[in-house]
């Protein structure tokens, strides 16, 4: 490969890197074809890429990032699932169709959010329900409080003003 292109393809890779939230690295080894294809298809349907690159190539993209050490991991044949907006949902796709192809791909190492991840550690990233499900669950919990407060109000309320009007009736009931 010429220079220029090596070049080309490290400030490309560096560029997708630099703005994704994850990345993981993957063995491909006993995909044919037809599994990568429908993999990448799965992926690209959750905003994630799958890219196929030289382990030193891939290296000096990473040069300069603020990520933990994973040269180690570069041996092999191996492909970056990189995923720009949701680190569940790329870890989702990986490992679900993992489970479909007998564990094909093999997750290396992950890297979410500048931390690394192991091969387990990302199949319970994986388990973990999507972002918008966990907003909710948060927003859940902190009305509940709330509209239990506002149900004690409402009783404390209602038994100060049964309490006014056993009053009145009372004084109303003396007077005469």
């Amino acid at each position: 490969m010429k220079k220029e292109l090596k070049s080309a393809v490290i400030e490309d890779l560096s560029q997708k890197l630099d703005g994704a939230s994850s990345f993981y690295l993957t063995d491909f080894t006993g995909m044919n074809v037809k599994q990568i294809t429908e993999f990448r298809s799965r992926l690209r349907k959750q905003g994630v890429e799958y890219v196929v690159v030289k382990n030193t190539l891939a290296q000096r993209a990473l040069t300069g990032m603020e990520i933990p050490d994973i040269a180690a991991f570069f041996s092999g044949p191996t492909g970056l699932v990189i995923g720009r907006e949701d680190a569940v949902a790329a870890a989702k796709v990986l490992t679900t169709f993992a489970k479909e192809f007998g564990d094909r791909p093999v997750i290396k190492v992950g890297v979410v959010d500048g931390k690394p991840f192991d091969a387990d550690q990302v199949r319970q990233l994986a388990d973990m329900p999507p972002r918008e499900v966990l907003l909710a669950q948060i927003a859940g919990g902190l009305q509940a409080p709330m509209a239990r407060l506002a149900g004690g109000m409402s009783q404390l309320l209602a038994g100060f003003a049964r309490a006014v009007d056993a009053l009145r009736q009372q004084r109303e009931g003396a007077g005469s």
